[in-house]
């Protein structure tokens, strides 16, 4: 892939299927699993969770949202895009400097069910390639788009040293969910274990910063403790 020639082609092709590929994503609900190298959650004893963010980087949302991590000192997860990282390195470095997790979105925000296996790896290389050429980091987090994922998928991810990594607790967000039902949605049903995905990349306005700023004092005041998905998944 010419990555440096379609960025422009890539955004907008991100743009017109986040809010498809979400509602898929969202329509219906993810089986708990420690599966192999799959997972929605991780128990522990301890009350951590995971925040995470998809389809970034945005130079607007991702700033004021790397702003709140650092008020509160809370570690997160960000998924990124690999056409938005070529865009906005800088902001990848910002995440990784403060201390943040990167993993892999796929360059294009591609349907993984549906591309054949050469385009798969080469969704994925690309991907890496923006995130090293941001800061030489290398991930080892897979998110696919829309959370769907195959047999194929899963020796791919095998392959490349890549844990698939879901989620639990979808704040909706990416549909402009009014801030006070994201806040309901998430401290109604949060569990010790969780990964909650959030998106840092929307297109319009934006609940995703206020809720934070709500959600995050409040977890911490019920003994929630914050880390990457990584350490999550490290956890007992």
């Amino acid at each position: 892939m010419a990555r440096k020639a379609n960025k422009r082609i890539s955004v907008i092709l991100t743009t017109a299927i986040m809010f498809n590929c979400c509602i898929a994503a969202s329509a219906a609900p993810f089986i708990r699993m420690n599966d192999g190298a799959v997972y929605s959650w991780h128990a522990n004893s301890s009350s951590k969770i995971a925040i995470t963010f998809d389809d970034g980087p945005h130079p607007k949302y991702t700033r004021e949202i790397l702003e709140i991590l650092n008020k509160y000192n809370v570690p997160a997860t960000f998924f990124v895009i690999g056409s938005n990282a070529d865009l906005y390195p800088e902001l990848v470095k910002a995440e990784i400097d403060a201390g943040h997790e990167i993993g892999n979105h796929t360059y294009t925000h591609a349907n993984l069910r549906r591309e054949r296996r050469s385009d798969i790896v080469e969704e994925l290389e690309a991907t890496e390639r923006a995130i090293y050429e941001a800061d030489e980091y290398r991930t080892k987090l897979l998110r696919p788009p829309e959370g769907k994922y195959t047999d194929a998928l899963e020796q791919i991810a095998d392959e490349n040293d890549y844990s698939i990594i879901l989620w639990t607790v979808d704040t909706r967000d990416w549909a402009h969910t009014k801030v006070e039902k994201i806040c309901d949605n998430v401290l109604g049903s949060v569990k010790s274990g969780d990964i909650i995905l959030f998106h840092d990349h929307i297109t319009g306005g934006s609940p995703t910063p206020e809720a934070l700023d709500k959600i995050i004092p409040e977890l911490k005041s019920r003994g929630f403790k914050f880390v990457t998905v990584s350490e999550l998944l490290g956890s007992e």
